[in-house]
């Protein structure tokens, strides 16, 4: 009997945390869409409902986009997870949104690797974590290319803010920054990681071609679905842009979003400034850009944290893999 009232505790204490962190998550996306100083939340959604683009065949095709989006996510995580041990889709769609939940609230992203851990046993959690940067990294050199081509199209265009010294600064700092880099290296604290190193290295590698392609393959039809959509939500709110200028500079948006530091609830925000700036370059209303920017937050991230928030307050873990 005295052994069972401090399991009962830790339990309580445990349903207490996973309460919190969804109440805690779902009260920033409230704040976030209501609190928005450049568009107001009534004006949005005014803005749809008098919308007469804004179809029931429409709204079941961002909604089967967006599905498509996460089921993408959610593949290319099981795949990567089935190198160390099986999964399946559910369990995978079930640690994914979680994760995405988790980590609304946290700088970077960074609860995005410690939900998932979490779904496994110790041994198993640094190769965990390892692979799911190993995702990130994949979706994130599909940003990089794509990106980096947007911006060089872009560049040759229009007179961007960071011209010629902004360039010269960069590239002197990146060039300072590799050399504290190989001197760092040769310090005798960072001797002592570098097996550590090695190890996760070595595990990174064993992981067969196959696999490592076939990531790369659904990063890239990720990359290529959420972009169509957003072109598709600028359609609907009357925006006139080619796909080929539009594709320009969601690239280069998703280049920019992607290496700015910051808590992933301000994503938006941090979206939004820059999409109103880039579109701006085309002479495209900030307005259609606002709204079509929250739209796609809240259909990819907002949704999705719903169903997230579920499965955290299910979330068992004595039933860990």
């Amino acid at each position: 009997m005295d052994k069972a009232i401090p399991y009962k505790t830790n339990q309580l204490i445990f349903v207490l945390i996973k309460l919190s962190l969804v109440l805690a998550a779902f009260y920033f996306i409230y704040h976030k869409l209501t609190q928005n100083a450049n568009l107001d939340f009534s004006f949005f959604i005014s803005r749809i409902t008098h919308n007469q683009n804004f179809s029931f065949q429409f709204i079941i095709l961002l909604l089967a986009l967006s599905s498509l989006n996460w089921m993408l996510e959610i593949k290319k995580w099981q795949l990567l997870v089935e190198h160390l041990l099986p999964i399946s889709f559910k369990s995978a769609s079930q640690q994914t949104l979680s994760a995405l939940t988790a980590s609304l609230i946290t700088p970077n992203r960074v609860g995005d690797y410690g939900a998932k851990a979490l779904y496994y046993k110790p041994r198993n959690r640094k190769k965990i974590v390892l692979l799911n940067g190993l995702a990130n990294l994949m979706q994130m050199a599909v940003t990089l290319v794509f990106g980096s081509i947007g911006l060089s199209i872009l560049a040759k265009t229009y007179t961007l803010p960071f011209h010629n010294q902004h360039s010269l600064a960069l590239a002197f700092s990146l060039a300072i920054g590799i050399v504290l880099i190989i001197l760092l290296f040769k310090h005798p604290f960072v001797k002592s990681v570098k097996t550590k190193l090695r190890n996760a290295l070595t595990f990174l590698i064993s992981i067969n071609i196959k696999t490592q392609v076939n990531t790369l393959l659904l990063s890239l039809l990720r990359y290529s679905i959420f972009s169509f959509q957003f072109y598709v939500i600028l359609l609907l709110f009357d925006v006139n842009i080619s796909y080929g200028s539009a594709m320009i500079i969601l690239s280069t948006m998703y280049l920019l979003t992607s290496i700015i530091p910051s808590i992933f609830i301000f994503d938006i925000v941090v979206k939004s400034g820059i999409a109103v700036y880039l579109f701006g370059l085309l002479s495209i209303p900030a307005v259609p850009v606002l709204c079509a920017t929250t739209l796609m937050w809240i259909l990819n991230f907002v949704l999705p944290s719903g169903i997230g928030g579920y499965f955290i307050l299910r979330f068992n873990p004595l039933k860990t893999e």
